[in-house]
């Protein structure tokens, strides 16, 4: 048994390390690959039903499961897509989003750039749950451009799905395709990322993503963590049964039938690390995108742990410290890669899959993080 089987088999039982509260995920699959090796493991449930309260698991979770990308889609679909575009010079990290937008253009609005989306600092708040106002795909896309901004623009990073709507919606009006077609031509033929696909998985073998709506439903009655002018009675259309094929996100789902720059993705561990593995050797793809792009986009900063689309986490490694960067999704991925390591690293879970608190995707990030550090000491000395 590989030391990742033990770490996979650890993620999903409850252990004195899962925080107060928490229930563990459902099932995981991790991988870490370097330059001299690629690993895998599963362990768990893709699938489950509760008996008398109790979960239940039905499903084996395999290496292959396709999952709910969510956020991920940020990194795996948009942010790849604009590395391109700029490198292409079809599309400029300080052109104004109105050149792209034309219903993004009042106000603040006006200086609002690329850059500053891709930073989390136009603006814009963090969530809204556009489904409510409408489920119209272009209605909703309007309202994303005239809702009252959040913030002043430039003054700080609030991290919004919001503005990867409008990041998916530039890509769409740079390439003159729509952005799941855009995503496939660009990033996902290209890199052969053969599991990879908006809206619905690509095969049968797929993690169930959550119980149902509730957790959406009950973040609009409680306002927490974000205030919005709702009550879950105003909306119809809450599903009551299992999410599985079906993307979790309200506004992806609802809203924009699966295909959203915020989310919408559905893959799979190995495809995750062979993208990870691309841009872990951004410099031998000079035909996807130009280096000195790459570099600008990996680069730190203005914030903590953020770089143009991506997050910054560090992972220890003997005595030394690496910069991963990635992100997480909210059911329960991740991908993350070293530049110039050839290191890459996945995870795969249905965390929302529990009749308790689930344990925050963070969480189960650190813990791979810190594992693959490990594993990778062990097998590269």
């Amino acid at each position: 048994m590989t030391d990742m089987m033990h770490v996979a088999r650890r993620m999903v039982s409850p252990t004195p390390g899962t925080p107060p509260g928490t229930q563990p995920p459902a099932g995981v699959t991790l991988g870490v690959q370097c330059a001299r090796f690629s690993t895998t493991a599963s362990a768990g449930y893709r699938t489950a039903r509760w008996i008398d309260g109790e979960r239940v698991g039905v499903d084996p979770m395999t290496v292959e499961t396709q999952h709910d990308m969510a956020s991920v889609t940020k990194v795996l679909a948009t942010t790849a897509c604009l590395m391109r575009l700029v490198s292409d010079g079809l599309v400029g990290l300080e052109d104004p989003v109105r050149l792209y937008l034309s219903g993004f253009s009042d106000g603040a609005r006006e200086a609002v750039t690329v850059r500053d989306l891709l930073l989390h600092r136009g603006g814009l708040k963090e969530w809204y749950p556009l489904y409510l106002a409408t489920t119209e795909p272009e209605e909703a896309h309007r309202l994303v451009e005239t809702l009252p901004l959040g913030f002043t623009p430039g003054s700080a990073r609030h991290y919004s799905d919001l503005g990867f709507i409008l990041l998916g919606r530039i890509v769409a009006s740079a390439t003159g395709l729509d952005l799941a077609s855009a995503a496939e031509e660009l990033i996902h033929r290209p890199l052969q990322l053969t599991s990879t696909r908006y809206a619905r998985p690509a095969g049968p073998n797929v993690a169930t993503g959550a119980r149902d709506d509730r957790i959406e439903a009950t973040m609009i009655d409680s306002q927490v963590p974000y205030e919005v002018p709702f009550h879950s009675t105003d909306f119809a259309g809450w599903r009551v049964r299992p999410v599985h094929g079906e993307v979790a996100d309200g506004n992806a789902y609802h809203a924009f039938g699966g295909v959203s720059g915020h989310a919408g993705l559905f893959s799979t561990v190995p495809d995750l690390l062979r993208f990870g593995a691309a841009l872990a050797a951004f410099e031998d793809h000079e035909e996807l995108w130009h280096p000195s792009v790459v570099a600008e986009f990996f680069a730190p900063g203005p914030d903590a742990g953020q770089s143009l689309g991506f997050r910054r986490y560090q992972m220890r490694v003997a005595d030394k410290t690496y910069t991963v960067l990635g992100h997480p999704g909210y059911v329960g991925c991740a991908v993350g890669f070293v530049p110039g390591r050839e290191i890459a690293l996945a995870l795969g879970s249905n965390r929302l899959l529990v009749n308790e608190t689930p344990v925050p995707t963070d969480v189960l990030w650190a813990e791979l993080l810190q594992a693959a550090g490990e594993e990778i000491e062990r097998r590269c000395r």
